[in-house]
C-alpha cells in the first residue's frame, strides 16, 4: 500500500514539475510520468538503501544533505532508462528532488496504514 502511495505521489510531482518547470523538465506525456514514477519507488525501495549505507559516513559528515544528492542521481538514473522523461541540468533534477522529498513528508507522514489480525 504504501509503494502504490509513494508512486502516486511521485506521479503527482512529476506532472505538476513538467507544467511548472517546462524548460528544465521533459514528460512526454501521463503514461511516461506513470512508469517514471514506479520505477523512481522500486529504486527507492531496492537501490537507495544500499546507496545510504555505502554513502553513510557522507551523510553523517553533511548532516543528511547528501540524501538529497542520493535522491538526485535516482532521479537522473530514472531519466536514463525511460525514454520521455529528461531533465534539463543536474540542477533541475535536484530541485525535482527537493519537491518530491516535500511532498513524500507531506504525504507519507500523515498516512498510517495498520494492520488488522
Amino acid at each position: 500500500m504504501r509503494f502504490i502511495m509513494q508512486a502516486a505521489i511521485n506521479m503527482a510531482v512529476f506532472l505538476a514539475c513538467a507544467l511548472l518547470f517546462p524548460n528544465g523538465f521533459v514528460l512526454a506525456n501521463m503514461t511516461t510520468a506513470l512508469v517514471a514514477a514506479v520505477l523512481l519507488a522500486l529504486l527507492n525501495r531496492l537501490i537507495k538503501p544500499i546507496l545510504v549505507f555505502v554513502s553513510l559516513p557522507l551523510v553523517i559528515i553533511s548532516l543528511g544533505f547528501f540524501l538529497l544528492i542520493i535522491n538526485t542521481v535516482l532521479l537522473e538514473l530514472t531519466a536514463h532508462i525511460i525514454h520521455g522523461f529528461a531533465f534539463a541540468s543536474f540542477g533541475w533534477a535536484m530541485l525535482v528532488a527537493i519537491l518530491l522529498t516535500v511532498a513524500n513528508f507531506l504525504f507519507m507522514g500523515q498516512t498510517k496504514i495498520s494492520v488488522r489480525r
